[in-house]
């Protein structure tokens, strides 16, 4: 009876141990599968998408958060699923527990009992998920009274003016060309950043949109139909802009007509006396502008369009632009700007229409659009110590962005020309041929080539090739920072640094 005591007290004993340490280990590493949840929009759909690309992370014990480039925040809602998840991790590791308590006399279970706590523990990247949909009744009232508030706050300000954006790519910084601009006659409140969720916008309508704000710009982003609906449910806006379509999230859209009713949600949107803003320069655009029944305005630099506002005596150089802007009714006038690249003339046009319908002069226009600041990783500019221009595109990349990034770099004469690029993503069942594009193109400009990973290039690697690029004048680097080091040495004062994309947190060369 002693003995009988004595050894189910030992295997209790090992068992506890088993199961302590199991815990230990999931806390200690449950930031990581929590911080790429986070980078994921807590949506379980879109991690899910992230797991199945880098299924190395589907039984494995990580720890990268401090490595990241975008750290984990620890708002209250990471809070809520991080306790959800060693909430959940404690459950089964109880089940298993009291499984190993009545099987502890078959011998098999005291070998499978460790094997059981091993695998579990290393699959938390796929146990994240379930916390996460244990969580999503909580988050949707939570969410939806955030989203209910700042709704009524919109409806109750019938002296407001709302300015939608929307667009596959170009709508970060039109809102921000926007926001400069009409602080020449306006009280101006943005969107920061890339706001452009219900929640984001939701936090920026309730805690910073005063009454003294006349003009409220928000960014409006969607990865599937229905999304861009919901937000301008949200903020109601009166005049709305498409900025321009093309293949980005189409591993999520699947198809470019997809794109076009999705982004076509925020004219809807419109009430029948808003005015509705088009980029006919872009294909995909002009078809939506040619159906619309509300009030348009159409831009571009394209001539042979019918336009209402456009630029001519168009001068794209390597350290800025000038145009001259033409508006409705109004004598044409002259605008200088530091922007590069000539499709920012067309974001500032986006931005000319808006200020128009406002009620803005030519005048005041121009002298907003010679204060633009560059956006953070938007093509910036940025002139080193050590005398070499580095234009910063990190941010994001799409092949239309691609090639205007290539397009400004060319501007640059009589100096070596360097990119550098882990190439462009998200484009779905096309993103292998648009990189292998970009290899061909790339190789028509630059001197040196430093791509980043070598599995993820070999797309671009491909066209550089078919271009006849040569071998001598690439270089494969593993992180960004290795790619820094590669050019440092290739670089003199005067040369130039292309980076052109910088892949998140969640891709992995893997």
């Amino acid at each position: 009876m002693e003995k009988a005591f004595l050894y189910g007290l030992l295997y209790l004993v090992y068992y506890l141990g088993l199961a302590g340490l199991t815990y230990y280990t999931i806390r200690k590493n449950s930031p990581d599968p929590l911080h790429m949840m986070q980078l994921e929009g807590y949506q379980p759909r879109d991690y899910k998408l992230w797991l199945k690309e880098n299924k190395s992370f589907k039984f494995a014990l990580k720890t990268t958060s401090s490595q990241n480039k975008t750290p984990l925040v620890w708002t209250d809602r990471a809070k809520r699923l991080h306790k959800k998840h060693l909430t959940t991790v404690l459950l089964v590791l109880l089940v298993f527990l009291v499984l190993s308590i009545f099987l502890y006399k078959y011998f098999f279970w005291l070998l499978f009992y460790p094997l059981c706590l091993g695998i579990f523990a290393y699959s938390q990247f796929q146990w994240i998920i379930l916390a996460a949909k244990l969580n999503l009744p909580l988050e949707n009232k939570i969410n939806q009274g955030f989203y209910d508030a700042a709704k009524e706050k919109i409806r109750a300000r019938k002296d407001l003016s709302v300015v939608g954006i929307t667009g596959s790519f170009g709508k970060t910084s039109t809102k921000f060309m926007i926001a400069t601009i009409l602080e020449e006659a306006f009280k101006v409140q943005t969107t920061p950043s890339s706001f452009n969720t219900p929640m984001g916008l939701s936090k920026v309508i309730n805690n910073d949109l005063t009454e003294n704000k006349e003009v409220f710009v928000a960014e409006l982003g969607a990865k599937e139909p229905g999304e861009i609906k919901e937000v301008a449910d949200l903020v109601q806006p009166t005049i709305g802009v498409i900025t321009a379509i093309g293949p980005t999230h189409m591993h999520l859209f699947k198809t470019i007509e997809n794109i076009q009713k999705t982004k076509y949600e925020l004219i809807e949107a419109l009430p029948q006396d808003g005015v509705a803003i088009f980029n006919v320069d872009n294909a995909y655009v002009r078809e939506l502008a040619d159906g619309c029944d509300r009030k348009t305005i159409r831009y571009g630099m394209d001539l042979d369009q019918d336009l209402d506002v456009f630029a001519d005596q168009i001068q794209v150089g390597a350290l800025g632009s000038s145009f001259q802007l033409h508006l409705p009714d109004q004598d044409p006038v002259l605008c200088e700007t530091i922007l590069l690249g000539k499709h920012n003339i067309s974001n500032l046009l986006a931005a000319a229409c808006i200020a128009y319908s406002l009620g803005m002069t030519a005048d005041q226009i121009a002298a907003g659009i010679q204060r633009v600041q560059p956006v953070e990783h938007r093509l910036q500019l940025i002139q080193g110590p050590s005398g070499v221009n580095v234009i910063d595109d990190a941010f994001n990349s799409n092949p239309v962005g691609a090639r205007a990034a290539l397009e400004v770099l060319g501007a640059f004469q009589d100096a070596k020309k360097i990119i550098i690029t882990p190439g462009m993503v998200e484009l779905g069942d096309i993103e292998e041929e648009e990189n292998e594009k970009l290899g061909q193109e790339i190789a028509q400009v630059v001197d040196y080539c430093i791509l980043v990973g070598e599995k993820r290039t070999q797309p671009i690697q491909r066209g550089l090739k078919k271009a006849g690029f040569s071998q001598d004048r690439l270089f494969i680097a593993q992180s960004l920072d290795e790619a820094t080091q590669i050019s440092a040495h290739l670089t003199g004062p005067g040369d130039v640094v292309l980076i052109e994309n910088d892949l998140p947190d969640s891709y992995n060369e893997v």
